[in-house]
C-alpha cells in the first residue's frame, strides 16, 4: 500500500503546516506566524469544432496566481513597511522604486525535525496590501499583528529538494 514517502517508507502521517520559514534577500524574515495557501487557477477556453459542434471543446487558457497573505508579530524590523513603501513612497508621489518593489522570496515547509521538506521559489511579488496596526483592544490578550499581501507573479516549486531521510 503506497503511503506518500518514497525514503521514509515507516512514515504515514503528512507533514504539519505550522512547521515553515519563509526567506527573503538570502535571509530568513523573522516571527512569521502565517502565510497563505500557494494557489494557481488556469482558465478554461471553450470552442467548438465546425461540423462537430455538438459538445464544447475545452483547453489551457491564461494561468494566474492568487495573492498571499502573510502575517508577523509586529516588532522594530522594517522589512515589511519598507517592502510595502517601495511601491508607493511615503511622500504620496507615485514614483515606484522600480528596482526594489518587486521582490523573490522562498517558502521552505520543514519537517518535525526542521529540515526542509518542501521549499517554493515565489517570483517578482509586490505588496498590494500593508497594515501596519492591527486593532488594538485592551480588553484581549493577544500580539499585535503586522501583515503584508503579496502580489505573485508566478510560483513553482524547487525540485532539487527532496524528501529528508528522518531518524
Amino acid at each position: 500500500m503506497p503511503n506518500g514517502f518514497t525514503v521514509n517508507v515507516h512514515r504515514y502521517d503528512p507533514y504539519k503546516n505550522f512547521r515553515f520559514q519563509v526567506s527573503l534577500d538570502g535571509r530568513v524574515v523573522m516571527g512569521v506566524s502565517k502565510v497563505g495557501a500557494l494557489k494557481r487557477s488556469t482558465e478554461v477556453v471553450n470552442y467548438r469544432s465546425g461540423g462537430g459542434n455538438t459538445y464544447d471543446v475545452k483547453s489551457p487558457g491564461r494561468t494566474s496566481y492568487e495573492a498571499i497573505t502573510m502575517e508577523r508579530g509586529l516588532t522594530h524590523d522594517p522589512d515589511f513597511e519598507e517592502w510595502a513603501s517601495s511601491v508607493h513612497p511615503h511622500d504620496g508621489s507615485s514614483n515606484a522604486l522600480l528596482a526594489q518593489y518587486k521582490k523573490d522570496f522562498v517558502l521552505n515547509l520543514l519537517n518535525l525535525q526542521g529540515q526542509v521538506a518542501k521549499s517554493y521559489f515565489l517570483m517578482r511579488c509586490w505588496v498590494s496590501d500593508y497594515t501596519a496596526m492591527p486593532d488594538l483592544d485592551g480588553g484581549q490578550n493577544g500580539v499585535a499583528i503586522e501583515s503584508i499581501t503579496l502580489q505573485p507573479e508566478r510560483w513553482e516549486r524547487d525540485l532539487s529538494v527532496t524528501e529528508p531521510a528522518e531518524g
